[in-house]
């Protein structure tokens, strides 16, 4: 390595920490001050709490490491341009694409470094600050997540879903178990029997924990292969009605193809217990999508997330290119804020052209693919094009 490049890399890793350490001070003194409401109401001690923020450090590290890399960039640049040291290399005949090989190699090794990050810290951290918010701080008992199934508990009922598709906010595999206090025990066992193998487990376990060992009876359940959430009520589809006339009586069953529900839970409350993208590594993300196409469901949601897990991180190269482009112009030499300014605005548009994408890609508008990398081919040409056209 040139001495040259040395002292371009030596600028700009002291820059993107200053960066990085200012951005991040700022989020979690303002996450922290914005939930104290939630902390004292919860009951949880402040040092506690400080250390949930915390846990959302190595997140959002990742997630402002673009914006840092650009601005850092920019500045670094932007230092040399108004030193007059740019002036002075193109007058010893070395060509300013020369600086640009350490800024993309930089890039680069954030880009690993991101990714390296999201396979390793980010899913244990994310997956302990998910735990805190719902289970401490919100203390909402009413939901639980076993593996990929959720349990809701309601008064005098327990249903049971086996996928929660975020994108479209659907359910799959759902089964309602209704619970009367005429005390006939037994029957809990033979409505286990009457469904089918894939749902007689989940009602048996689904007696036992309504019940409580208050000797409640199972009086009606529902099973139903989808369910959508419309005008304010879950709209069940192609299911099977079961009620139960006592302990002798057996059950009356009727099919339905489409029937309304009032169930007490809302999908902002399924969210909050769905397995999220953001708790996996790539490789166990993957393996879910594999496990929920196999099941039948619709992991559309799941597989945008996953091209966006691969595509994200290589922005920091595009990021890169971006920021020297812009250090290296004339007018960055007379308004370093400026150019500072310009930075942050094109960190921001990417953000928007990025969520815009992924929003088409959850719609199905888009293919998972193209919606995860359409945003970093547009930036790409564009700082490409900066490039060539810069007076460099």
């Amino acid at each position: 390595m040139s001495i040259l490049h040395k002292y371009w890399l030596k600028e700009f890793i002291k820059y993107f920490f200053i960066v990085q350490i200012v951005i991040l001070c700022i989020f979690v003194a303002v996450d922290y001050l914005s939930r104290m409401d939630n902390f004292l109401e919860s009951g949880v001690s402040l040092l506690y709490a400080f250390g949930y923020v915390l846990l959302k450090i190595p997140f959002m590290f990742v997630q402002l490491t673009p914006a840092g890399v650009v601005l850092a960039v920019i500045v670094t640049f932007g230092i040399m341009n108004i030193n007059n040291e740019l002036m002075a290399l193109k007058g010893s005949g070395i060509s300013l694409y020369y600086l640009v090989k350490p800024a993309a190699a930089a890039g680069i090794v954030l880009a690993v470094f991101m990714i390296f990050l999201g396979e390793t810290l980010v899913p244990v951290t994310m997956s302990k600050a998910n735990y805190i918010k719902y289970s401490v701080i919100k203390r909402d008992k009413r939901i639980y997540a076993l593996k990929e199934d959720i349990w809701i508990r309601g008064e005098k009922k327990i249903a049971h879903i086996n996928f929660f598709n975020p994108g479209d906010k659907t359910i799959s595999g759902v089964t309602i178990t209704f619970f009367g206090s005429s005390g006939f025990s037994g029957s809990s066992g033979s409505s286990g029997s009457s469904g089918s193998s894939g749902s007689s487990g989940s009602s048996g376990s689904s007696s036992s924990f309504g019940s409580s060992g208050k000797g409640f009876s199972i009086v009606r359940r529902v099973d139903a292969e989808k369910g959508v959430f419309q005008n304010g009520e879950w709209l069940l589809i192609d299911g099977l009605e079961q009620n139960y006339r006592g302990k002798v009586g057996g059950a009356a069953i009727n099919s339905f193809d489409k029937k309304s529900f009032p169930l007490d839970f809302m999908p902002d409350d399924l969210r909050k217990v769905a397995k999220k993208s953001d708790q996996m590594s790539i490789t166990e993300l993957a393996a879910y999508i594999k496990k929920v196409e196999k099941e039948g469901y619709d992991a559309t949601t799941y597989s945008v997330d996953l091209h966006g897990r691969t595509a994200f991180p290589f922005i920091c190269l595009i990021m890169a290119l971006t920021g020297a482009a812009i250090g290296v112009r004339s007018f960055v030499k007379e308004s370093m804020p400026l150019g500072i300014a310009l930075g942050i605005g094109i960190s921001f548009f990417y953000w928007i052209l990025y969520g815009f994408c992924t929003s088409l890609g959850y719609g199905g508008l888009l293919p998972p693919f193209l919606s995860a990398w359409v945003a970093n081919i547009f930036f790409f040409s564009f700082s490409i094009l900066s490039l060539v056209t810069a007076d460099v």
